[in-house]
């Protein structure tokens, strides 16, 4: 198998499993917990600390396989050109959600937690807030990456 072919396979894996996560605490759990107040928290605080844990492998592994791709294709000048505007785009996203896993989340856990507790409803309103964003994020850089591989914005 081409290590190419290999390397866009395992890309659109860790992203379906990336996006497609944030997509669904964002849409589902994030909604029905602020529904639900204090044990909605506590759902909230469950079901991101299993989806942190994976997108830790996730997330570094759709970086290091557009790398590759990038690397091995020599694709470096279309970081210059505005038709290709999704691939600074993809990079900015992977380093805000890098950044988001690695070091923010760690850094705020014990905050966030005591925060929860004191008032849960407005710590969940932000953090639905703040989903919405990375998650509109995204869905635009998805569909620009997805479309613009396909040529829509040559000029």
């Amino acid at each position: 198998m081409d290590d190419v072919t290999l390397a866009r396979a395992l890309h659109v894996l860790a992203l379906v499993h990336w996006i497609g996560g944030v997509s669904f605490v964002t849409l589902v759990i994030l909604p029905l917990a602020r529904r639900a107040g204090a044990e909605g928290a506590e759902l909230f605080e469950r079901v991101e600390r299993r989806f942190s844990a994976q997108v830790r492998i996730s997330i570094p592994l759709a970086g290091l396989a557009g790398f590759w791709m990038t690397w091995r294709l020599d694709l470096w000048d279309r970081f210059a050109s505005s038709s290709f505007w999704w691939m600074g785009a993809m990079v900015a996203l992977w380093l805000v959600f890098m950044a988001a896993v690695f070091v923010v989340e760690p850094q705020l856990k014990r905050r966030f937690e005591a925060a929860t507790r004191a008032t849960p409803e407005l710590v969940l309103a932000r953090a639905l807030r703040i989903h919405l964003v990375l998650l509109g994020a995204a869905a635009i850089t998805a569909f620009g990456a997805t479309a613009g591989a396909h040529g829509l914005f040559f000029l």
